[in-house]
């Protein structure tokens, strides 16, 4: 994943459009406000699998990103799940992503 796609999880975060955790990403999809999920690879099966289906049942995207970045990008090390609350800017998000792939 290059820098700029990188980048901009944490500008969301500082724009404070970004819900961090899987129990806090996993509500807003419920809530209809998350325009994106990020995952990330390493995150627990049953972490991965409630994003999963609560993402397919809801309509919101889901992408997973490499081990360590979804932390790294957003500033909070560890963290496995988020969710992007501002479509503007998950949409350039999901553009970015795909690209790399």
């Amino acid at each position: 994943m290059d820098s700029k796609a990188l980048g901009l999880p944490g500008l969301c975060a500082r724009a404070g459009k970004v819900l961090s955790g899987e129990p806090a990403a996993e509500q807003a999809v419920k809530k209809k406000n998350a325009y994106l999920v990020l995952i990330d690879e390493e995150a627990s099966e049953n972490a991965k699998k409630a994003l999963s289906d609560a993402c397919a049942y809801y309509g919101a995207p889901l992408r997973t990103l490499p081990a360590g970045c979804l932390g790294q990008a957003i500033g909070k090390p560890g963290r496995m799940a988020a969710a992007i609350t501002d479509q503007t800017l998950a949409k350039r998000l999901i553009e970015r992503i795909e690209c790399n792939q």
